[in-house]
């Protein structure tokens, strides 16, 4: 059934610590899960907080994902949403998932402009 739009929101915990505090790498791996999806970045922009935490948009020609990182608690919250369904949220999730080493996560799909939300679990593959 077509959509508008896809909705991924995943819970990320026990990641990296270092790497949920890293601005840089966390850009550049959201920049390549955009692009690992087949999606093209229209402008990126993300902001680090002291003493720690970031967080981060890339605006994609689809829409956009989204983190915001919690590193004293090992935690990302993302959100990768595409228009359509062309571009397949769940493959930016997976590669986000694996560059921040979570260790266990939580996801969920919320198929956008169909009237009713309706989620759907996500299970590990």
């Amino acid at each position: 059934m077509d959509t508008m739009g896809r909705h991924v929101i995943a819970e990320l915990w026990e990641c990296n610590i270092d790497l949920l505090n890293d601005m840089e790498t966390l850009e550049r791996t959201f920049v390549n899960a955009a692009l690992k999806a087949g999606a093209e970045v229209r402008e990126v922009a993300f902001h680090k907080f002291a003493p720690f935490g970031v967080s981060g948009v890339v605006i994609i020609s689809e829409s956009h994902l989204t983190i915001h990182s919690f590193p004293e608690h090992g935690y990302a919250s993302i959100d990768v949403y595409t228009c359509g369904n062309i571009i397949d949220p769940n493959v930016a999730v997976a590669y986000i998932e694996e560059q921040l080493e979570a260790k266990s996560s939580e996801k969920i799909e919320v198929p956008r402009g169909m009237g009713a939300v309706q989620i759907k679990n996500i299970k590990a593959q």
